[in-house]
């Protein structure tokens, strides 16, 4: 399988400062206690694919600057790490391509995942079968219940000549996202792919429901 740099896009579990809406059913302290265990959860999934020399790993981080996003990378134990930057998760997610092209291009990386840190039933075979699907694909979808996606992976054909398709016309954050991006690539012929659904927990009612 080609080997894919895998993007998670994280955001510090501070104090009031991540799941608000999780933290009004729970409290500030509860709710980033779980953000910080479901994000610790994501890099050690992560890691067993990096180890396995599958992938490469690089945090897109918010919520925190350079030097304290050194330091918490340095405590999860990971080497490459970028600032998310301003704007919509689009931007975001697209910008995070632009600056990781040349560290791909090094490191003979042909393909880019991302996905975030509210999965706390990731598993290695979620990764495996995306490494595996995007040999076939050119974009691969885990739909998500609250109408977005829990994974993207991009093959090097969109990264290359399609990059503004996955990010535009998106209204973010709604129901339809996931519905909007596959409408981007209506009109081609790249191919894509969709995983299992997932449960994004961000609020209680996501926890109960995996339950």
């Amino acid at each position: 399988m080609d080997k894919a740099l895998l993007i998670i896009m994280a955001k510090w579990h501070g104090f009031g400062r991540c799941k608000t809406r999780l933290s009004k059913d729970i409290g500030k302290s509860n709710s980033a206690k779980i953000q910080s265990l479901m994000t610790k959860h994501t890099i050690s999934v992560a890691k067993f694919l990096q180890e396995n020399k599958l992938i490469d790993i690089s945090i897109a981080i918010s919520g925190l600057g350079v030097s304290n996003c050194k330091r918490w990378t340095r405590e999860l134990g990971i080497k490459k790490f970028n600032l998310q930057g301003k704007g919509c998760l689009g931007e975001k997610m697209k910008r995070q391509i632009i600056i990781n092209k040349k560290f791909c291009a090094r490191h003979k990386i042909k393909n880019i995942i991302f996905i975030g840190t509210d999965l706390p039933d990731l598993c290695h075979q979620d990764l495996l079968n995306t490494l595996k699907e995007l040999q076939q694909n050119d974009l691969i979808l885990g739909p998500s219940n609250d109408g977005g996606y829990w994974l993207i992976g991009l093959s090097e054909k969109i990264i290359s000549s399609h990059i503004y398709l996955p990010f535009i016309n998106i209204k973010w954050g709604t129901k339809n996202v996931l519905q909007n991006t596959i409408d981007n690539f209506s009109s081609t012929k790249l191919k894509f792919k969709f995983l299992e659904k997932k449960i994004d927990i961000d609020t209680i009612i996501d926890i109960e429901n995996r339950e």
